[in-house]
């Protein structure tokens, strides 16, 4: 099998079906991601253990911080306790709060988040360009908090075209 086939297949049975998690599985929250296919969890109760994610999943779908996860424990496991078998999306989460499957714990971490989310302004349907604006004014671009920020003077700017 392809690997673009292969991608599709896992795409949509993650995307399409309906998981409920049986007695042994347990619904988790992506706290960080320290690499090598592990994620760092936390259950309902506040426990927090590492998973591993199975290798269908790798370089299929991308899991981050805040979303959350069906795993099946691991018996074995010291510092990893259990492996992903679910990936939830925001649908299958509010389905999950409708059958009243979703843990109380969680629920107040996806309302704050969708608050979030609606607080945040939305933007302008179309940008105005600089004709209109009168000003060049860079204040509402995106600012790279990686990289050191250089704050160029008017009179170091006028010095240098001079010499």
């Amino acid at each position: 099998m392809s690997q673009a086939t292969k991608r599709k297949h896992v795409v949509k049975e993650v995307l399409g079906e309906h998981m409920v998690p049986s007695d042994q599985q347990q619904i988790v929250r992506v706290l960080r991601t320290p690499g090598n296919n592990l994620h760092e969890v936390e259950t309902a109760q506040g426990q927090r253990f590492l998973v591993s994610m199975p290798s269908k999943y790798r370089k299929n779908i991308w899991i981050k911080r805040g979303d959350f996860l069906i795993v099946d424990p691991i018996e074995e496991g010291e510092k990893v306790k259990a492996e992903i078998s679910f990936v939830l999306c925001k649908d299958h989460v509010r389905s999950l709060q409708k059958e009243g499957l979703w843990p109380e714990a969680f629920s107040e971490v996806t309302e704050k988040h969708n608050r979030n989310r609606q607080t945040q302004p939305e933007l302008p349907a179309e940008p105005q360009s600089s004709e209109e604006s009168g000003s060049e004014d860079d204040s509402d671009l995106f600012v790279n908090t990686n990289r050191r920020q250089y704050h160029e003077s008017e009179e170091e700017s006028e010095e240098e075209e001079v010499a």
